[in-house]
Protein backbone atom coordinates (compact mmCIF):
# COMPACT_ATOMS: atom_id res chain seq x y z
CA UNK A 1 0.00 0.00 0.00
CA UNK A 2 1.32 3.36 -0.59
CA UNK A 3 2.51 5.41 2.48
CA UNK A 4 0.72 8.76 1.82
CA UNK A 5 -2.56 6.94 1.28
CA UNK A 6 -0.86 4.64 4.47
CA UNK A 7 -0.35 8.50 6.71
CA UNK A 8 -4.09 9.78 5.24
CA UNK A 9 -6.10 6.92 6.19
CA UNK A 10 -4.44 6.59 9.39
CA UNK A 11 -4.90 10.60 10.42
CA UNK A 12 -8.19 10.35 9.32
CA UNK A 13 -9.48 7.85 11.31
CA UNK A 14 -7.84 9.01 14.34
CA UNK A 15 -9.60 12.18 13.80
CA UNK A 16 -12.90 10.38 13.32
CA UNK A 17 -11.93 8.77 16.79
CA UNK A 18 -11.02 12.09 18.72
CA UNK A 19 -14.23 13.46 17.31
CA UNK A 20 -16.56 10.90 18.41
CA UNK A 21 -18.86 11.24 15.08
CA UNK A 22 -20.25 8.45 13.65
CA UNK A 23 -19.73 7.83 9.96
CA UNK A 24 -23.76 8.38 9.23
CA UNK A 25 -23.04 11.75 11.21
CA UNK A 26 -20.17 12.57 9.08
CA UNK A 27 -21.99 11.86 6.15
CA UNK A 28 -24.78 13.94 7.81
CA UNK A 29 -22.44 16.90 7.84
CA UNK A 30 -21.28 16.67 4.57
CA UNK A 31 -24.32 16.55 3.21
CA UNK A 32 -25.49 19.53 4.73
CA UNK A 33 -22.54 21.37 3.04
CA UNK A 34 -23.86 20.25 -0.67
CA UNK A 35 -21.29 17.42 -0.42
CA UNK A 36 -22.48 13.98 -1.14
CA UNK A 37 -20.19 11.65 0.10
CA UNK A 38 -21.50 7.70 0.54
CA UNK A 39 -20.58 6.11 4.12
CA UNK A 40 -19.03 3.73 2.37
CA UNK A 41 -16.88 6.11 0.54
CA UNK A 42 -16.02 7.37 3.90
CA UNK A 43 -15.36 4.22 5.33
CA UNK A 44 -13.09 3.19 2.27
CA UNK A 45 -11.02 6.40 3.11
CA UNK A 46 -10.17 5.94 6.80
CA UNK A 47 -9.51 1.91 6.27
CA UNK A 48 -7.17 2.80 3.63
CA UNK A 49 -9.57 0.99 0.77
CA UNK A 50 -9.36 4.27 -1.73
CA UNK A 51 -8.45 7.34 -1.34
CA UNK A 52 -9.95 10.65 -2.42
CA UNK A 53 -9.25 11.69 -5.94
CA UNK A 54 -11.70 13.21 -7.79
CA UNK A 55 -12.76 17.03 -7.37
CA UNK A 56 -15.77 16.38 -5.49
CA UNK A 57 -14.16 14.00 -3.40
CA UNK A 58 -11.05 16.14 -2.76
CA UNK A 59 -14.11 19.18 -1.91
CA UNK A 60 -14.96 17.09 0.66
CA UNK A 61 -12.04 16.10 2.42
CA UNK A 62 -11.71 20.03 2.88
CA UNK A 63 -14.93 20.12 4.69
CA UNK A 64 -13.76 17.25 6.38
CA UNK A 65 -10.65 18.94 8.07
CA UNK A 66 -13.38 21.98 9.59
CA UNK A 67 -16.11 19.63 10.64
CA UNK A 68 -13.41 17.63 12.42
CA UNK A 69 -11.48 20.44 13.93
CA UNK A 70 -8.63 20.14 11.86
CA UNK A 71 -6.06 22.81 10.55
CA UNK A 72 -7.03 23.54 6.73
CA UNK A 73 -4.91 21.09 4.66
CA UNK A 74 -4.01 19.28 7.36
CA UNK A 75 -5.15 16.19 5.69
CA UNK A 76 -4.97 17.00 1.97
CA UNK A 77 -1.19 17.47 2.15
CA UNK A 78 -1.20 13.64 2.83
CA UNK A 79 -2.67 12.29 -0.05
CA UNK A 80 -0.69 11.37 -3.30
CA UNK A 81 -1.10 12.98 -6.45
CA UNK A 82 -4.21 11.49 -7.88
CA UNK A 83 -3.99 8.65 -10.13
CA UNK A 84 -5.20 8.60 -14.12
CA UNK A 85 -8.71 8.42 -14.38
CA UNK A 86 -10.65 7.04 -17.39
CA UNK A 87 -8.05 6.37 -20.41
CA UNK A 88 -8.00 2.24 -19.84
CA UNK A 89 -11.36 2.05 -19.70
CA UNK A 90 -11.29 3.96 -23.07
CA UNK A 91 -8.59 2.54 -24.70
CA UNK A 92 -10.19 -1.24 -23.59
CA UNK A 93 -10.82 -3.22 -26.85
CA UNK A 94 -14.73 -2.91 -28.57
CA UNK A 95 -17.16 -5.77 -28.40
CA UNK A 96 -15.72 -6.24 -24.52
CA UNK A 97 -17.69 -5.41 -21.21
CA UNK A 98 -15.23 -3.01 -19.50
CA UNK A 99 -16.71 -4.01 -15.88
CA UNK A 100 -14.98 -6.50 -13.96
CA UNK A 101 -16.52 -9.52 -14.48
CA UNK A 102 -16.90 -11.33 -11.40
CA UNK A 103 -18.46 -7.97 -9.99
CA UNK A 104 -20.69 -8.07 -12.63
CA UNK A 105 -21.59 -11.29 -12.63
CA UNK A 106 -23.15 -11.05 -9.26
CA UNK A 107 -24.99 -8.27 -10.04
CA UNK A 108 -26.79 -9.67 -12.57
CA UNK A 109 -27.30 -12.36 -10.67
CA UNK A 110 -28.41 -10.25 -7.76
CA UNK A 111 -31.30 -8.41 -9.78
CA UNK A 112 -32.28 -12.29 -10.99
CA UNK A 113 -30.38 -11.65 -14.74
CA UNK A 114 -27.91 -14.27 -14.89
CA UNK A 115 -27.67 -14.79 -18.92
CA UNK A 116 -28.49 -11.39 -19.28
CA UNK A 117 -25.41 -10.30 -21.55
CA UNK A 118 -26.42 -13.22 -23.31
CA UNK A 119 -29.44 -12.25 -24.13
CA UNK A 120 -29.42 -8.41 -25.03
CA UNK A 121 -28.92 -9.57 -28.84
CA UNK A 122 -32.67 -10.24 -28.66
CA UNK A 123 -33.24 -6.84 -28.47
CA UNK A 124 -31.48 -4.51 -30.99
CA UNK A 125 -30.56 -0.95 -30.59
CA UNK A 126 -32.15 0.91 -33.58
CA UNK A 127 -31.37 4.83 -32.20
CA UNK A 128 -30.16 6.49 -28.74
CA UNK A 129 -30.10 9.65 -27.74
CA UNK A 130 -28.09 11.03 -25.09
CA UNK A 131 -27.89 14.36 -23.46
CA UNK A 132 -25.56 14.71 -21.10
CA UNK A 133 -26.06 18.05 -18.60
CA UNK A 134 -22.39 19.94 -17.07
CA UNK A 135 -22.70 22.09 -14.34
CA UNK A 136 -20.57 25.26 -13.53
CA UNK A 137 -17.36 23.65 -11.93
CA UNK A 138 -17.18 20.49 -14.65
CA UNK A 139 -19.28 18.52 -12.79
CA UNK A 140 -22.01 15.78 -14.41
CA UNK A 141 -25.52 17.17 -13.12
CA UNK A 142 -27.53 14.33 -15.21
CA UNK A 143 -27.97 12.46 -18.44
CA UNK A 144 -31.20 11.27 -20.33
CA UNK A 145 -31.25 8.46 -22.79
CA UNK A 146 -33.95 7.99 -25.47
CA UNK A 147 -33.39 4.68 -26.99
CA UNK A 148 -35.42 2.93 -29.25
CA UNK A 149 -35.22 -0.99 -29.61
CA UNK A 150 -36.63 -3.68 -32.12
CA UNK A 151 -37.30 -7.09 -31.05
CA UNK A 152 -35.92 -10.06 -32.67
CA UNK A 153 -37.95 -12.53 -30.67
CA UNK A 154 -41.48 -12.41 -28.98
CA UNK A 155 -41.64 -11.80 -25.46
CA UNK A 156 -39.51 -9.07 -24.72
CA UNK A 157 -40.52 -6.83 -21.79
CA UNK A 158 -37.42 -5.44 -20.18
CA UNK A 159 -33.88 -4.03 -20.68
CA UNK A 160 -31.12 -4.23 -18.21
CA UNK A 161 -29.20 -0.98 -17.64
CA UNK A 162 -25.47 -1.26 -16.07
CA UNK A 163 -23.36 1.43 -15.49
CA UNK A 164 -20.42 3.01 -14.14
CA UNK A 165 -20.52 5.62 -11.33
CA UNK A 166 -17.01 6.68 -10.77
CA UNK A 167 -15.59 3.85 -7.90
CA UNK A 168 -16.68 3.57 -4.01
CA UNK A 169 -16.29 6.73 -3.50
CA UNK A 170 -18.74 8.01 -5.78
CA UNK A 171 -22.61 8.44 -4.53
CA UNK A 172 -24.91 6.72 -7.50
CA UNK A 173 -27.19 8.33 -9.42
CA UNK A 174 -30.88 8.40 -9.18
CA UNK A 175 -32.50 6.51 -11.86
CA UNK A 176 -36.39 8.02 -13.06
CA UNK A 177 -37.66 6.28 -15.51
CA UNK A 178 -39.38 9.35 -17.68
CA UNK A 179 -41.06 7.54 -20.86
CA UNK A 180 -42.79 4.00 -21.65
CA UNK A 181 -40.90 1.93 -18.60
CA UNK A 182 -40.60 2.16 -15.46
CA UNK A 183 -37.89 0.70 -13.10
CA UNK A 184 -37.92 -2.94 -11.68
CA UNK A 185 -34.84 -4.54 -10.02
CA UNK A 186 -31.56 -2.24 -8.90
CA UNK A 187 -28.59 -3.42 -7.09
CA UNK A 188 -25.80 -1.70 -6.50
CA UNK A 189 -21.83 -2.57 -5.57
CA UNK A 190 -20.48 0.31 -3.88
CA UNK A 191 -16.82 -2.00 -3.68
CA UNK A 192 -16.43 -1.48 -7.96
CA UNK A 193 -19.12 1.59 -8.01
CA UNK A 194 -21.12 -0.19 -10.63
CA UNK A 195 -25.02 -0.17 -10.88
CA UNK A 196 -27.50 -2.53 -12.51
CA UNK A 197 -31.19 -1.53 -13.05
CA UNK A 198 -34.03 -3.19 -15.19
CA UNK A 199 -36.07 -0.81 -17.19
CA UNK A 200 -39.82 -2.90 -17.65
CA UNK A 201 -41.44 -1.98 -20.70
CA UNK A 202 -45.15 -0.76 -20.42
CA UNK A 203 -45.69 -3.04 -23.08
CA UNK A 204 -44.46 -6.93 -24.48
CA UNK A 205 -43.44 -6.57 -27.98
CA UNK A 206 -42.55 -9.48 -30.33
CA UNK A 207 -40.41 -10.51 -33.04
CA UNK A 208 -40.27 -7.21 -35.44
CA UNK A 209 -41.85 -4.47 -33.10
CA UNK A 210 -40.36 -1.59 -32.00
CA UNK A 211 -40.09 0.21 -28.07
CA UNK A 212 -39.14 3.72 -27.59
CA UNK A 213 -38.42 4.24 -23.79
CA UNK A 214 -36.31 7.32 -21.98
CA UNK A 215 -35.02 7.54 -18.51
CA UNK A 216 -32.87 10.04 -16.60
CA UNK A 217 -29.73 9.15 -14.47
CA UNK A 218 -29.19 12.65 -11.93
CA UNK A 219 -26.23 12.94 -9.70
CA UNK A 220 -26.84 14.53 -6.30
CA UNK A 221 -24.93 17.95 -5.75
CA UNK A 222 -23.71 20.68 -6.08
CA UNK A 223 -20.85 19.59 -6.02
CA UNK A 224 -21.42 16.99 -9.29
CA UNK A 225 -19.49 14.08 -9.96
CA UNK A 226 -16.66 15.31 -12.07
CA UNK A 227 -17.02 14.56 -15.98
CA UNK A 228 -13.48 14.56 -16.39
CA UNK A 229 -13.76 16.76 -19.31
CA UNK A 230 -15.54 13.98 -21.23
CA UNK A 231 -18.50 11.82 -22.07
CA UNK A 232 -18.70 8.57 -24.60
CA UNK A 233 -20.60 5.28 -24.62
CA UNK A 234 -18.92 1.60 -25.86
CA UNK A 235 -21.19 0.14 -28.09
CA UNK A 236 -20.59 -3.80 -27.96
CA UNK A 237 -22.72 -4.13 -30.99
CA UNK A 238 -23.57 -1.67 -33.98
CA UNK A 239 -26.03 1.00 -33.42
CA UNK A 240 -27.80 2.60 -36.30
CA UNK A 241 -28.12 6.38 -34.91
CA UNK A 242 -26.07 7.64 -32.42
CA UNK A 243 -27.06 11.11 -30.98
CA UNK A 244 -24.73 12.82 -28.53
CA UNK A 245 -25.72 16.24 -26.73
CA UNK A 246 -23.87 17.80 -24.63
CA UNK A 247 -25.44 20.97 -22.56
CA UNK A 248 -22.66 23.36 -20.31
CA UNK A 249 -23.99 25.98 -17.84
CA UNK A 250 -20.89 27.84 -18.48
CA UNK A 251 -19.23 26.81 -22.82
CA UNK A 252 -15.95 25.38 -23.03
CA UNK A 253 -13.14 27.00 -24.89
CA UNK A 254 -13.42 24.15 -27.33
CA UNK A 255 -14.84 20.64 -28.19
CA UNK A 256 -14.03 17.62 -30.12
CA UNK A 257 -15.54 14.26 -31.07
CA UNK A 258 -13.64 11.23 -30.88
CA UNK A 259 -14.13 7.48 -32.02
CA UNK A 260 -11.93 4.36 -31.68
CA UNK A 261 -13.00 1.07 -33.27
CA UNK A 262 -10.55 -1.52 -32.08
CA UNK A 263 -8.24 -2.09 -29.63
CA UNK A 264 -5.49 -1.13 -31.73
CA UNK A 265 -7.26 1.29 -33.95
CA UNK A 266 -6.20 5.15 -33.53
CA UNK A 267 -8.54 7.30 -32.12
CA UNK A 268 -10.41 10.11 -34.70
CA UNK A 269 -11.64 13.37 -33.73
CA UNK A 270 -13.09 16.34 -35.31
CA UNK A 271 -13.05 19.30 -33.89
CA UNK A 272 -16.85 20.43 -33.20
CA UNK A 273 -18.96 23.75 -32.55
CA UNK A 274 -20.51 25.25 -29.84
CA UNK A 275 -24.21 26.01 -31.26
CA UNK A 276 -26.07 29.60 -30.00
CA UNK A 277 -26.91 27.93 -26.40
CA UNK A 278 -23.46 26.98 -25.21
CA UNK A 279 -24.00 23.14 -26.38
CA UNK A 280 -22.77 20.93 -28.81
CA UNK A 281 -23.65 17.42 -30.30
CA UNK A 282 -22.93 15.32 -32.86
CA UNK A 283 -24.29 12.22 -34.59
CA UNK A 284 -22.87 8.70 -35.56
CA UNK A 285 -24.58 6.63 -38.24
CA UNK A 286 -24.56 2.79 -38.25
CA UNK A 287 -21.38 3.02 -35.69
CA UNK A 288 -20.07 0.30 -33.76
CA UNK A 289 -18.23 -2.00 -32.45
CA UNK A 290 -16.55 0.84 -30.48
CA UNK A 291 -16.34 4.05 -28.49
CA UNK A 292 -17.83 7.39 -29.33
CA UNK A 293 -17.74 10.64 -27.54
CA UNK A 294 -17.13 14.37 -26.97
CA UNK A 295 -14.47 15.77 -25.15
CA UNK A 296 -13.88 19.60 -24.11
CA UNK A 297 -11.37 21.80 -22.62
Amino acid sequence: MDTSSTAFSAALRAAIARSGLSLDRLQARLQANGIPVSVTALSYWQSGKRQPERRSSLSAVRVLEDVLGLTPGELLTLLPPPKPRGSARRRAGPGTVNFPAQALQVLLEKVGAPHALEQQHRLNLMSLHDLCEIADGGGQRAMTARAVFQSTADGQDRWLLVYDHGGAEAVPPRLHALRNCRAGRVEIDTKHGLTAAELLFDRVIDRGETQLIEYTLTNGGPPYPDSANTYYREFRRPVREYLLEIRFDTAPRRCWQYTRRGPDAAEDRRDLELDTTGGVHSVALDFGPGVFGIAWD
